[in-house]
């Protein structure tokens, strides 16, 4: 059996070190002149050499800083390769918001994951386009810090702790999908009192939450986990919650469910709408 991996300052350093360097990787192939070869999975979502280039070097890093942690990477899983998972695994999105990369938007992200017992305890969500990282090096320590295009480790000076807000008087900043809007998505905001709706891709919406930035994002559609865990490690080290729609936390490691995700509500100082 593989020993349990503690979160830690040091391997937050180390899965943030991994993000960066595949953030370059992804920036080589978003700036090429040739343009973005894109190609067709078999659940009919774009993908491309990035996705892959950064997911083998994401790979290769955790099987170094974790020896015999299992990975559940979305590009190995799309190739056939799942792993037996035990009670902790990383979850791995190496281009979370591909559709936005293809079309060199800035809205996507380099995810990684620590799951212990079903629950996030360590997550990094790297957005290589906007130079700006998001860290939870544990269940209770969260920061944001800018990136040098270089894909420096930010010092500790640079770094802002992530807090939820209190909210606002005026009511609601909700954050919905830029390409998975749906009706009943508005249907549930239509619960709450929302002052401000803005639209965004990939896990970044999140971590608007986390950073004081938002308060609200119901995703009704299907996820997997590995586009969800680094960023849902991310809001709860910050004060914030995951809920499925009956109420419960949102748990990793459903295998009966193939590890896609049920419907889910991410809050920050809110409470889930009366049944």
């Amino acid at each position: 059996m593989t020993d349990i991996v503690s979160a830690s300052p040091e391997l937050a350093d180390k899965l943030v070190k991994l993000s960066l360097e595949a953030g370059v990787v992804i920036m080589e192939v978003y700036n090429a002149a040739s343009g973005i070869d894109t190609e067709t999975k078999g659940d009919d979502s774009p993908v491309t050499i990035a996705d892959q280039k950064a997911e083998d070097l994401i790979l290769k890093g955790l099987s170094e800083a974790a020896p015999g942690v299992p990975v559940l990477a979305e590009e190995s899983v799309a190739a056939g390769n799942i792993p037996e998972l035990g009670d902790q695994f990383f979850l791995v999105d190496p281009l979370d918001g591909t559709k936005e990369f293809i079309k060199k938007g800035t809205d996507f992200t380099v995810n990684i994951a620590l799951i212990l017992h079903g629950r996030p305890i360590m997550g990094v969500v790297y957005a290589p386009a906007r130079n700006h990282i998001w860290v939870a090096e544990s269940t209770t320590d969260a920061w944001e810090a800018d990136v040098a295009p270089e894909g420096d480790l930010p010092p500790a000076s640079a770094r802002t702790p992530l807090k939820i807000r209190a909210l606002p008087s005026e009511g609601v900043t909700a954050v919905a999908s830029k390409s998975h809007r749906t009706p009943e998505t508005d249907e549930f905001l239509g619960r709450f009192n929302v002052a401000e709706l803005v639209s965004m891709g990939s896990s970044l919406k999140f971590c608007m939450i986390a950073a004081g930035q938002a308060d609200l994002y119901p995703r009704l559609g299907r996820t997997m986990e590995w586009d969800t865990g680094a960023a849902h490690a991310v809001i709860s080290a910050a004060g914030g919650r995951v809920l499925t729609l009956d109420g419960k936390d949102l748990t990793y490691g459903k295998k009966d469910r193939g590890y896609d995700n049920p419907h889910f509500v991410v809050y920050g100082d809110l409470e889930p709408p009366a049944a």
